[in-house]
């Protein structure tokens, strides 16, 4: 077997352990609360570093502009897209508080906010779900096989059963273009 195809078995086993996990309830419950969020006018965070800041903000990019249909914008925030406020308040206060900082600023009472990490672990990350938890946020969490420490901060885990973070990241492509295609059906149905 070359090492392409090795590979992508690898992947394709990732994504059928996700499968067998069955993330059905979770991934239910995380468009439930993303629905009732932006249809009361509340908004969806997202964060992440690294390749997950890439995908927060592909995400964003997905819901802000269109995924399948066209239709009214939403409002969705991808935190690592704002370069100003992550230099600066990183600068002069540390890279552990850049998103929290931003939830402060951005969150509300019924809003959610999806966080990404791989590991469960990020300082930056985990500082987001405590801030969101304390302002009445839903934390909903993109994470790889336990969760980390992330998991007991998140009101919905969806987490692939991999340690390996590209092999994770590619689950997360799944989920999270299943969540932007089940929530713009959704409110693009009334």
């Amino acid at each position: 077997m070359s090492e392409l195809n090795d590979y992508l078995v690898r992947s394709a086993a990732a994504i059928t352990a996700t499968v067998e996990r069955d993330l059905t309830g979770e991934m239910q419950r995380a468009v439930d609360k993303t629905v009732t969020a932006l249809s009361s006018g509340k908004a969806l965070l997202i964060c992440g570093n690294g390749g997950s800041a890439s995908d927060a903000i592909h995400i964003a990019g997905e819901l802000v502009g269109r995924f399948l249909k066209e239709r009214k914008a939403y409002n969705v925030i991808a935190l690592p897209a704002n370069a100003a406020v992550l230099t600066a308040w990183g600068n002069d206060y540390g890279f552990d508080t850049v998103f929290s900082r931003q939830v402060e600023a951005h969150g509300s009472e019924g809003a959610v906010l999806l966080a990404i990490s791989t590991s469960g672990n990020s300082p930056s990350i985990l500082a987001a779900a405590e801030q969101a938890r304390m302002m009445g946020m839903t934390v909903i969490s993109l994470t790889g096989d336990t969760g980390g420490k992330l998991a007991p901060l998140s009101d919905i885990l969806l987490n692939v059963p991999s340690t390996s973070t590209p092999i994770i990241q590619q689950g997360h492509l799944c989920l999270y273009h299943y969540l932007c295609e089940a929530v713009e059906a959704r409110l693009s149905n009334g």
